[in-house]
């Protein structure tokens, strides 16, 4: 596991605030960033994101539906459209479609937590708050 793996899971657990969440994306390069997005994106898909993810992973970003990444969200198959958002350039867009895809990350995590984990599993990051302290 790596420094990146245990602030994004922390990050998508709610055991750090996003606002660190946001100051730790921003001290990376664009191509740092890019590489981070694709990461979280990956992620999202390994927990099972499914398309229904999309409207509570919305509010949990604290997006308006007209921002870029939320509208691409609700327009199709949710791994194509997890890669257009990880593919977004503006900076500004980038740390909205940073919010999303941690949200998307935790929405997906938590029902595969319950649905698969909840008797206990094998995961270290569902057992961070017994890592991190």
């Amino acid at each position: 596991m790596t420094e990146r793996d245990i602030i994004l899971n922390e990050l998508a657990q709610g055991l750090r605030p996003m606002s660190q969440g946001i100051e730790w994306f921003d001290t990376h390069g664009p191509e740092e960033q890019a590489e981070v997005l694709l990461f979280l994106r990956h992620h999202c898909v390994q927990a099972g994101a499914v398309t229904e993810d999309g409207p509570e992973s919305i509010r949990r970003a604290g997006l308006r539906p007209t921002h870029t990444p939320a509208v691409l969200i609700t327009r199709g198959p949710i791994d194509q459209q997890l890669g257009k958002i990880a593919g977004l350039t503006p900076v500004d867009e980038r740390r909205k479609a940073f919010r999303l895809l941690v949200a998307v990350l935790a929405v997906a995590d938590e029902r595969r937590r319950e649905r698969f984990c909840s008797g206990g599993c094998g995961h270290w990051w569902h057992r961070l708050s017994v890592v991190g302290g």
